[in-house]
């Protein structure tokens, strides 16, 4: 295993809160089962816990137990994913209230960028996956920007490249097939 992503999944296993490139910005990461992991993060961005957070997975065995999906749902996202696509599932008990905020659905997503899905990988279980920003700012894209705004409160910055040609996820629920962001 790469010892920079080794590094990482020590410390989110440890309740850390870790910075790491995503298919567009650099992202924030932590625990979505460590309630003080999460609170930590939250309190980084100034994002209240109702809005709910999206998790990354490495493939989606990683959301069995996590998600109720139909065989028929399971197939589809199996042809899509991965990619730069983040569903609404219905969550099941096994996901966290600090997760999936005032929801019965759960933001989750397979990505497609190779870090992202080692990380996940790496830890074990989807992690957190939300912009490395404070409320109302740009996003970081790049490690420096990152430890220039938020460095010194976070536990580890995982060194990668975004694809600056990239947009933010499409954000789909899977029953309506409503697109909540294109």
């Amino acid at each position: 295993m790469n010892l920079h992503l080794d590094t990482a999944a020590r410390i989110i296993h440890a309740g850390g809160v870790i910075a790491y490139p995503t298919e567009t910005v650099y992202g924030l990461g932590c625990d979505p089962f460590n309630r003080e992991a999460v609170n930590k993060l939250l309190a980084i961005k100034s994002r209240p816990w109702r809005k709910g957070l999206i998790m990354v997975a490495a493939d989606l065995s990683q959301l069995d137990g996590l998600v109720a999906l139909s065989g028929v749902q399971r197939e589809q996202l199996a042809s899509i994913w991965p990619a730069p696509v983040t569903y609404l599932l219905p969550a099941t008990p096994a996901v966290p209230e600090w997760v999936r905020g005032e929801h019965a659905k759960v933001a989750v997503r397979v990505s497609p960028h190779p870090l992202v899905r080692a990380l996940a990988r790496a830890v074990g279980t989807p992690i957190i996956s939300t912009s490395a920003n404070r409320a109302g700012q740009p996003p970081a894209r790049n490690r420096f920007q990152v430890a220039r705004v938020m460095g010194a409160e976070l536990d580890f910055i995982v060194t990668g490249d975004c694809d600056p040609r990239a947009r933010p996820s499409t954000i789909i629920d899977l029953e309506t097939g409503q697109v909540v962001r294109a």
